[in-house]
């Protein structure tokens, strides 16, 4: 037998530990090489995709932070199949074997599974390029999908880059079995442990970290978030660490004080067994929760934004289609019957039709942002009218001499405009004084640039103002509301379309800044979902490693166990607690931590997203159950004493 027949025998003996890492592996090359055929497909090299750029640049990003991420998840694997098999070097050498033949014996073992990893991830991407090239096809909303190629140049990318990352990772590992001793091989499984002590000190550092990071992420605001971004990062992540390294000992030791609970049936075994493993697996469970957060928190930001990117774009620009008029007796280039007849021609119904007259007038804003700029001047009336239906407004109630100030920025918190502050608004040489009764948020009319908000007044006081102002110097605002409007943007481009040219340029619609979103979001969708599905995949998977790399040494304790007498499955009751809780706890901290950040989006977007938060936190449970199930039947099958 040579030395690949030999590499071969052990890489199928111990297939069960490989697996994790082999899927893991081959899912990475598997969405590089997808990203790369995309970025390198002629069609879209040559500029023929439209938006094609700024996919090609998200997908780039992507590459690069899935190599970076497959550079510490290969580096993480090799440990974790090192130490499982230090003992066995151990015996190779020991019997005869040099230092140079375990390392070829290595580097054969090693480059076969990196090879497999390699050939079958491309194989697999060719295989889903196809759809994947279909569905960017369709959110790009491209005339023709992109056809099946092989783009040689992401071929070659995703060969020698994969193949270069297993070398090196191969000739670490090779350098460090080669700088231990034989009898540290030999007892490399066999270290005596130290009962594990909680430090009093760090476990209310980790209470501390944790209570700070959480209180600042929920009561951080639009005002603060990039001051306070970094700190609550710092203290979420010190905590989690800190609180697998010291406070699951110490809650462990409270437990053992419970005797109650304690001495109750196979707890003692269970319990006191935990206290070790949590020490041995604190760093594991730390890493996993931490990229857990980072999953749910991406993976409910992108979904809460393609969820609501129509609802972002109409509480900015409430109308369907507007433009307007300098003039009351202005030239009608456009006029609002030809649009509606338009709109009947394409079965489009009119929820509402607005039509308001108003001025412009200079007004001084409040706050850091102090400046002179122009608001629309309007009626208490005009302004209940437009915001009728919109929920996120209330009716104005102006008593004469007031005014209030209409932000069409309803996420923001800046304050523009105080409350019982003094403005002058002067219209044709005569002074009105107003006392203003703040500021309220969110658009009711479609405003774009000058100017920045309405000054809504009473409607007394506004027809005494408007009486002095000329008529050509008033403006005149239309507004045209759509049912289910989202599903009329081909309706929107015909009613620009009969618009003379000149005119076109009055005629505004967020219909295709929705359109722009949505297919910004749904793109973001999809390759967050494919960037999150393989940060779960690596993230179970180091579970899985690390629970394998102790297999030899729990099966030896649970024989132990069965000989004094416990039960099958009194032994089976303890696996599936020890092994539950180390793929329950990262998802129940990753949820914990997910949940905050939601808060704080929350509180930037001014909306309750908790219904997303709480779905995709419960897809990642049931994905990370389902690992959990799959990862006991293959440690059961593998416990030689069960």
């Amino acid at each position: 037998m040579n030395f690949r027949q030999l590499a071969l025998k052990n890489i199928q003996g111990n297939w069960h530990r490989y697996v994790a890492f082999f899927l893991s592996s081959t899912f990475s090359v598997m969405v590089f090489y997808m990203f790369g055929a995309f970025i390198y497909h002629p069609e879209v090299a040559n500029g023929q995709i439209r938006a094609a750029n700024m996919v090609k640049e998200v997908l780039f990003a992507c590459q690069i932070l899935i190599v970076v991420f497959s550079f510490f998840f290969v580096l993480y694997a090799s440990f974790a199949f090192l130490k499982t098999r230090k003992k066995e070097f151990g015996l190779l050498t020991l019997f005869g074997m040099t230092r140079s033949q375990i390392s070829r014996l290595m580097f054969y073992e090693q480059m076969m599974i990196g090879l497999l990893s390699v050939g079958v991830g491309i194989g697999a991407g060719m295989l889903f390029s196809k759809l994947f090239f279909l569905a960017i096809a369709r959110l790009l909303q491209t005339d023709s999908p992109l056809s099946f190629i092989v783009p040689p140049q992401a071929l070659l990318q995703t060969v020698v880059g994969f193949l270069a990352l297993f070398l090196a990772m191969t000739l670490f590992a090779m350098f460090s079995v080669g700088r231990s001793q034989i009898i540290t091989l030999l007892r490399a499984a066999k270290q005596p442990k130290k009962p594990p002590v909680a430090s009093p000190w760090l476990t209310a550092l980790a209470v501390l970290c944790l209570g700070s990071g959480y209180y600042l992420a929920f009561t951080t605001s639009l005002k603060l978030i990039l001051v306070l971004m970094l700190p609550i990062i710092f203290l979420t992540v010190l905590g989690t660490y800190f609180l697998f390294t010291q406070a699951s000992v110490a809650i462990i030791h409270r437990l053992q004080r419970m005797t109650g609970l304690y001495y109750n049936r196979t707890n003692l075994i269970a319990i006191s067994q935990l206290a070790f493993k949590m020490k041995d697996n604190a760093r594991t469970l730390f890493v996993v929760s931490v990229l857990s957060a980072v999953i749910l928190t991406a993976s409910g930001t992108i979904y809460v934004f393609y969820k609501n990117s129509d609802k972002q774009v109409m509480e900015q620009f409430p109308n369907t289609i507007s433009f307007t008029e300098q003039g009351l007796n202005a030239p009608k280039g456009i006029g609002p019957e030809k649009i509606k007849a338009v709109l009947a021609a394409e079965r489009a119904s009119l929820a509402k039709e607005l039509k308001i007259v108003g001025v412009q007038v200079p007004l001084m804003l409040d706050g850091s942002r102090a400046l002179d700029t122009k608001a629309l001047l309007i009626s208490e009336f005009d302004y209940n009218r437009a915001a009728e239906g919109i929920e996120y407004t209330a009716p104005l109630q102006i008593a004469p001499g007031h005014a209030v100030f209409s932000y069409p920025y309803r996420n923001s918190d800046v304050k523009l405009m105080d409350k019982g502050s003094q403005r002058t608004v002067q219209l044709d040489g005569q002074s009105w004084a107003l006392e203003m009764d703040g500021q309220v948020t969110g658009g009711v009319i479609n405003l774009l640039g000058e100017p920045l908000g309405l000054l809504v007044v009473n409607d007394g006081e506004y027809a005494q103002m408007m009486g002095k102002v000329p008529d050509d110097r008033k403006l005149v605002y239309y507004g045209f509301d759509l049912n289910r409007w989202q599903e009329h943007i081909a309706t929107v481009e015909k009613v620009k379309q009969s618009v003379p040219e000149e005119q076109r340029k009055k005629l505004f619609s967020p219909a295709s800044i929705y359109a722009a979103n949505k297919q910004s979001s749904a793109l973001s969708l999809l390759i967050g979902l494919f960037v999150s599905f393989l940060f779960f995949v690596a993230s179970a998977s180091m579970l899985y490693f690390k629970l394998f790399t102790e297999l030899q040494d729990d099966d030896n304790q649970y024989r132990a166990l069965m000989r004094i007498g416990m039960s099958v499955s009194e032994v089976r009751r303890i696996i599936n607690v020890q092994i539950g809780l180390l793929f329950l706890l990262p998802v129940v901290v990753g949820a914990a931590h997910a949940a905050f950040a939601y808060k704080t989006l929350a509180n930037l977007l001014s909306m309750n997203i908790w219904s997303y938060g709480a779905l995709v936190i419960s897809i990642f449970a049931v994905l990370q159950f389902g690992y959990f199930l799959l990862t006991r039947r293959a440690y059961m099958a593998q416990m030689k004493s069960l």
